[in-house]
């Protein structure tokens, strides 16, 4: 049985710009004995040659650009894939922006069919142009559901969703997320690892340190799912979640030695059951997607100005 793995990044390989102590030897476990793997991050920002170079300059060599897929290429595929001809009106960085252009989605400011939101600093004269090119009829596009995204211990940054959540107020129209943990950005990750190895994989792991968009992603398509627990999940939280990984790590540490003599070890063993870690989080919803946001109310029209 061959297996393949999707990594998220940002809690599970690095914290800021620093590695999580035993990544960089995982990483070199799976480069040394030909395991397919997949760095998979909702981030748009960056494009993959950024992310390449930024974990070289962490200590991580020999990566390529063809080891990441993010959102921002998550977002061109399924334009690409359900609208070719389609034009948007982006409100993201560099990564989103060379995703669209590699695709030949042209940039349209005038009469889009999409507004894209992604990572990054926009502007109110964007959030002005996109709020008319949506209420002209463009469909509004999101490439993750990311309210907010951890920066350090101590801070933070909005996110894309929270860009969104301004023009949902503003015009009363329903964005459509893509990114983890909406099942299109694993499918089509699971078709690229898969046309690497001639589809030799038989089986497919997420390892992520986000239940709401790692593990539920993993889960709602079918896939196994290897909690870590050096980012925004503490173990007392999992019980909280109808859906479960099928492992809970420590760290990606955890897996070195599984992956170089390929004898998987039982999963009592780890030490996320024997040792409390503890993580700094932010309180409030991360993602659009979590369950109060479900069953959050939406209007189809614009709601009333308050009087």
């Amino acid at each position: 049985m061959k297996t393949g793995y999707l990594i998220d990044m940002d809690g599970v390989i690095y914290r800021e710009n620093h590695l999580i102590p035993g990544a960089a030897e995982f990483i070199q476990a799976l480069q040394s004995t030909g395991t397919p793997f997949l760095f998979l991050t909702n981030n748009s920002a960056p494009t993959p040659a950024d992310l390449a170079v930024r974990l070289k300059h962490m200590g991580v060599e020999d990566l390529s650009a063809q080891h990441f897929y993010t959102s921002a290429l998550n977002t061109a595929d399924f334009l690409n894939e359900t609208d070719p001809n389609s034009t948007v009106f982006v409100i993201g960085e560099g990564g989103l922006l060379a995703a669209l252009h590699e695709r030949k989605i042209a940039s349209d400011s005038i009469d889009p069919r999409y507004v894209v939101v992604g990572e990054g600093a926009t502007t109110m004269e964007r959030l002005t142009k996109a709020h008319e090119c949506i209420e002209r009829g463009a469909r509004l596009l999101v490439t993750n559901p990311d309210n907010w995204c951890p920066v350090s211990s101590e801070k933070t940054r909005p996110g894309a969703g929270a860009t969104t959540a301004y023009l949902e107020a503003s015009t009363g129209r329903r964005p459509y997320y893509l990114g983890k943990p909406n099942s299109y950005m694993f499918q089509r990750a699971r078709r690229k690892l898969a046309d690497w190895t001639l589809n030799e994989i038989t089986n497919f792991v997420m390892i992520g340190d986000t239940m709401e968009t790692d593990i539920r992603g993993a889960f709602e398509v079918g896939m196994h799912s290897y909690l870590v627990l050096t980012g925004s999940t503490q173990i007392q939280d999992v019980a909280d979640y109808v859906y479960q990984p099928t492992r809970i790590l420590q760290s990606v540490a955890d897996l070195t030695d599984e992956i170089k003599t390929g004898k998987v070890s039982d999963r009592r063993n780890s030490p996320a059951f024997t040792k409390q870690t503890t993580s700094v989080g932010k309180s409030g919803r991360r993602h659009q997607t979590d369950t109060f946001a479900l069953h959050k109310p939406r209007p189809r029209l614009r709601p009333a100005m308050t009087k």
